[in-house]
């Protein structure tokens, strides 16, 4: 179910998308209101569950991971024991950075992949994620260049 926001939440939620690390001064500044109220706003959005978590964004080029990979993922059977134990398996491996159950699709799941290079692509491939049990099947695509690269949802 959803929460009800008005304009100032929304406004809230844009400028807070464009920069998690503003002051609740400089938040308050931006979308019109005075300190205590916008505070109160971030902090009902917090509890509500409508802002989820802060992270910082980093940069795979910057630390190394030259190599991302998207994988199509396909399970030999479809049971709710193999999903759970894939699953739990690939949120071991740091250096998965999504993992969706899919449809439409010719694979159960599709995985998002960091690392440094060729051989350590391998190495996670063959050395962890063929070996879960239940997978039957990999295909990989590479990264060439980011396009559209957002956190931000689409709030209207």
């Amino acid at each position: 179910m959803g929460v009800e926001l008005d304009r100032y939440d929304m406004r809230i939620l844009q400028a807070l998308q464009q920069d998690a690390s503003l002051s609740n001064q400089e938040l308050a500044d931006r979308i019109g209101l005075t300190p205590a109220p916008c505070s109160r706003r971030v902090k009902h959005l917090e509890e509500a569950g409508v802002i989820d978590r802060y992270v910082a964004r980093v940069n795979e080029r910057k630390v190394g991971l030259n190599l991302i990979a998207m994988l199509h993922i396909s399970m030999d059977k479809h049971i709710p024991e193999r999903f759970e134990t894939f699953e739990a398996a690939i949120a071991n491996i740091p250096e998965v950075m999504e993992c969706y159950l899919i449809t439409g699709h010719d694979a159960d799941y599709q995985l998002k992949v960091a690392v440094r290079d060729m051989d350590a692509y391998q190495e996670i491939l063959l050395g962890k994620i063929t070996r879960i049990s239940g997978v039957s099947g990999v295909k990989s695509s590479f990264i060439m260049r980011k396009v559209v690269d957002t956190t931000a949802v689409p709030l209207g």
